[in-house]
């Protein structure tokens, strides 16, 4: 059970895997007003970087669930470079279907909503893991333009229109869920650029140390038509951001 190598390649570069910078994820923390103590599970964990750095500055404590070993071991290394291995854990596993052995007080999937089939059955799942009053997290793309073409729509990795939903209606589906939307920050061009481009630097680098490797072909095809197909494709007409929401 693990990530496909493709994958934990490209984003080896990564302390976030999303389009999401430090300074937002930082501003994000701040803006839901954490307490020290506040429990949280994270779904999809990646390499840890918003338990690690939220123990850090607000005194969270919790711990994250992610399928690929690398990455696990990633945000496990961050914790102990932070001083937080007491506070926060990272367990190796499918995230999906995963609940807290005790009600937390917020509970997130950022950017993998897959775990759950999509946003409705991730909100189901983070649910269950959630106290009473608690705070949901949720990190999902969004149209920021409306795609023109299924060329666009497949650039971005997903087969059909209506599997992002412009911002208005994502924010509306959570309403109809029944959850306020009580705090988001959204990533911006520049958010899209640094990790995209922290990709092609990666990939750059794995291609240097690994000319023969099996990988090796698809991933000079990556490179070489991956930058211009992001800018005309993704750059203008993707978002990404990260909603806070409480039930109604």
């Amino acid at each position: 059970m693990d990530l496909p190598r493709h994958f934990v390649i490209r984003e080896s570069g990564h302390r976030i895997h999303n389009p999401f910078s430090p300074e937002k994820l930082a501003i994000l923390g701040r803006a839901l007003g954490l307490t020290p103590g506040t429990t949280a599970l994270d779904l999809a964990s990646g390499s840890g970087e918003m338990l690690c750095t939220w123990a850090r500055d607000h005194g969270l404590t919790g711990t994250g669930v992610d399928i690929s070993t690398v990455f696990t071991a990633a945000a496990q290394a961050r914790a102990a470079d932070l001083g937080v291995a007491d506070r926060v854990r990272f367990e190796h596993g499918d995230a999906a279907g995963h609940v807290a052995a005790e009600p937390v007080d917020l509970a997130a999937c950022i950017g993998a909503t897959w775990i759950g089939n999509g946003v409705a059955g991730t909100v189901e799942l983070l649910q269950r893991s959630l106290r009473p009053g608690g705070l949901m997290l949720i990190g999902e793309p969004y149209w920021r333009i409306d795609p023109p073409d299924q060329e666009t729509v497949e650039a971005n990795h997903t087969a059909s229109k209506d599997d992002f939903r412009a911002l208005p209606e994502l924010l509306e589906q959570f309403g109809d869920l029944g959850y306020d939307v009580v705090e988001m920050v959204l990533a911006d061009q520049d958010s899209w650029d640094r990790y995209s481009g922290a990709q092609w630097l990666s990939i750059r680098r794995w291609l240097d140390e690994n000319p023969d490797d099996e990988l090796a072909e698809s991933f000079r095809a990556e490179l070489r038509d991956g930058p211009a197909r992001y800018a005309r494709f993704r750059r203008e007409y993707l978002g990404w951001g990260v909603f806070a929401l409480m039930r109604r």
